[in-house]
């Protein structure tokens, strides 16, 4: 029971939550930051890569791009923006819907996810995996896969 802010501050949950989302801080910085020095690409970047590498052709539309990544659709289209004028990604007819445009990845786009995918899965060794015991990783990456996929299912869906 939480009856004082000692209490509150020494929760076994709140500091358990706190952790999580502390690590998930730090290592997105520092993953992050390795993205952008190394390939020039931001983090959120790198994910909508990854997002457009799933389906392959003939891409996504801009509201599965913002489901994906928990973004506004004015959002994901600013970032889309930025990434196409660099020549990551491009917009293309719809073949299904004449009104609509899908997104997807450019040549550049598909080299730049290869080549960033090497480097980030080379600092997630280095800085998610090694400081786990060896006995406990793939129990981790799993409980993970299972927190995210029920947060998920609670957040609502976009329109």
């Amino acid at each position: 029971m939480i009856s004082t802010s000692s209490d509150a501050a020494n929760n076994a949950l709140i500091l358990a939550f706190g952790r999580l989302q502390g690590a998930a801080n730090r290592l997105e910085y520092i993953l992050g930051r390795a993205l952008e020095v190394d390939c020039g690409i931001s983090h959120l970047m790198f994910e909508v890569l990854l997002i457009l590498g799933r389906p392959g052709e003939p891409g996504l539309s801009m509201r599965a791009v913002a489901q994906e990544q928990v973004l506004t659709t004015g959002g994901a289209t600013r970032l889309v923006d930025r990434m196409e004028a660099v020549g990551l990604v491009e917009r293309v007819e719809d073949p299904g819907d004449r009104r609509g445009r899908l997104v997807r990845l450019t040549p550049l786009g598909e080299e730049t996810t290869v080549s960033a995918s090497r480097i980030h899965v080379e600092n997630i060794r280095r800085y998610f995996l090694a400081p786990l015991p060896v006995e406990d990783r793939d129990r981790f990456a799993e409980d993970l896969r299972i927190l995210s996929l029920a947060a998920r299912d609670t957040l609502p869906r976009l329109p």
